[in-house]
Parts: C-alpha cells; structure tokens; sequence
C-alpha cells in the first residue's frame, strides 16, 4: 500500500499565532486559508487550524517510559536527521518543551527519539524518529 497524507483538523484560539507558529516556527507551507481556518502542509501531511476562541488544551497525561505525555497529541515520524534539525529550529524559537527531546526505551524493542510541546492553542504535538523504522509498529509488548 502507498502511504498517503492524511488530514488532521484541531482547534486554534488564535489564527495569527497559530500562523506564526507552525509556518514561522516549524517551517509548515501555508495552502488555503479563510478568516476561520488554515491549510498547512506538516510534512507531506494536511492539517487544519479551525477558530475556536473559547479553545482550551486538555490537561490529560499518560505515563510513558517515566514521562507524563499529553494526551491527545498528534506529531510526525521523522528520520533521525531531520528530528535533530526539528529540536534544533524548536529550541533556537524559544519554544518550551514539555517533554525535552531524548531517547526512549533505550536498548528496548521500540528505541526511539521524542520531543513533546505545545503551539500557541495549547494542542500537544509529538515528533519522533527512529534508528530502525521496523520498530514503529514492532510487536513485542512495550514497557509501560
């Protein structure tokens, strides 16, 4: 099967900041557009940010691998360069992280590189990579 872009429409309070953030800090291209919504291209990938002014971020977390991700979340798969420069171009923005970028389950089936932090709305995204992409959807249990 040939992997297609898939669509991802989210809530945004603000359409400015939401702009800067993913075209200025996360180098998103901008498609369409209106006074309510904005087509960006995430890698390859649409996603959509709706007005929504009374828009809040939800305060749930899960316990992974001795951190509390945000849940929900949504983020890309990325080769390790590319993670790498993502961190880097996150980091030089003044952007906090929420979950710092490292190597989970380290040695374990499912080795991968994370980041987690929010845009301006609060919606959580999480980007990774691994060394092997065989392990993205490796079938041995995962650690809790």
């Amino acid at each position: 099967m040939t992997l297609r872009p898939f669509h991802l429409a989210f809530p945004v309070h603000d359409l400015a900041a939401a702009r800067a953030f993913y075209a200025g800090v996360l180098g998103c291209r901008e498609g369409r557009s209106s006074d309510q919504w904005i087509d960006f291209d995430l890698m390859g990938h649409q996603i959509v940010a709706h007005l929504d002014p009374a828009a809040r971020a939800v305060a749930v977390a899960n316990e992974v691998d001795g951190h509390h991700v945000p849940v929900p979340h949504f983020g890309v798969v990325l080769t390790m360069p590319d993670w790498q420069a993502l961190a880097d171009r996150v980091a030089a923005a003044g952007v906090t992280f929420g979950i710092e970028p490292h190597v989970r389950f380290k040695g374990q089936v499912g080795e991968q590189a994370t980041m987690f932090f929010r845009d301006p709305s609060g919606n959580a995204l999480e980007f990774k990579a691994f060394v092997d992409d065989q392990m993205l959807f490796a079938t041995e249990e995962m650690p809790a």
